[in-house]
């Protein structure tokens, strides 16, 4: 028993440290194996028909949706095939480094679950619309599949030169991968996995949305991070005090702005290139300025 509790620790402990990507692929890792160990004590007692997806996948119907609404958020950490899980992690971890040579690990998290409300809104947009899948009516999606591709094609469009290295292939730029699973997703979505075809293409969608805006200087991403730091404050109790200090920054928080600070100085250095200076924002002109001074 010490010993299993020394265990948690760790994964606790570890969890905790983790890094935005680990802890999003701990999540997902996690609830696998506890629906996995709920199928398994469900069959011990010949019981089959496993109702936990139902409550946690999102349904086609709209009707169904009404009842479950939370399950737009769940679907995209739920998985029950091995292979499944074991793909999208890789995809999630493999892109997730690449997204993070460019971008804030906020802004990985916010494409994640805007990446994963938009799948799933195109599936059930197409399954309430085309007659096709009329008799899919009663469907369940599930995976992170839709988050991993906001992921990959907003890297993907947003650095077009940037290039992998692939087994058997050699180096290819990475939009070139992108397109040929766009391609490959919209040839399937009449498969018997449809939902999970269109959903990926949701999910590519909002990934060029957000490439596009961020070179623009707008971050898609910046809305629902501030709805989650509202959600994730909303129990902390309120100091009757209030005292003014500055906490001394980080390595990893100075690196984060920093970060931040040059992607921001590059979409405005592409917008002055584009449309001129005369396009720019008071404030972007004040950055601008301030940055030259540096």
């Amino acid at each position: 028993m010490q010993r299993m509790d020394g265990i948690f620790k760790d994964l606790k402990q570890t969890f905790r440290q983790g890094s935005l990507l680990a802890k999003l692929i701990y999540i997902n890792v996690g609830i696998f194996v506890i629906i996995r160990l709920i199928a398994v004590c469900f069959l011990l007692f010949n019981v089959r028909d496993i109702q936990i997806l139902t409550y946690l996948g999102v349904p086609s119907s709209l009707e169904s949706l009404l009842y479950k609404p939370w399950t737009l958020i769940s679907y995209m950490f739920v998985h029950y095939d091995f292979l499944h899980i074991l793909f999208n992690m890789l995809w999630l971890y493999w892109f997730g480094k690449i997204f993070l040579q460019f971008f804030v690990p906020r802004q990985l998290g916010g494409i994640y679950f805007l990446g994963g409300i938009a799948g799933s809104i195109l599936y059930l947009v197409a399954f309430n619309i085309f007659p096709y899948f009329r008799e899919m009516q009663s469907a369940t999606m599930i995976g992170a599949s839709a988050s991993v591709m906001a992921i990959v094609f907003a890297v993907s469009f947003y650095r077009k030169d940037y290039e992998i290295g692939l087994m058997f292939i050699g180096r290819i730029k990475l939009i070139y991968l992108a397109v040929a699973a766009f391609v490959i997703d919209f040839l399937s979505i009449t498969s018997s996995n449809a939902g999970g075809h269109i959903a990926h293409i949701g999910g590519a969608l909002l990934g060029i949305w957000f490439a596009s805006r961020i070179k623009e200087g707008k971050d898609l991403t910046a809305p629902i991070n501030r709805l989650i730091d509202k959600i994730v404050n909303i129990r902390k109790p309120k100091s009757k005090m209030y005292v003014s200090y500055k906490r001394k920054e980080t390595d990893y928080d100075y690196n984060a702005r920093k970060h931040q600070e040059n992607i921001d100085l590059d979409a405005i250095l592409d917008k002055l290139k584009r449309s001129g200076y005369e396009s720019l924002s008071s404030e972007e002109k004040k950055r601008l300025f301030d940055a030259s001074k540096k």
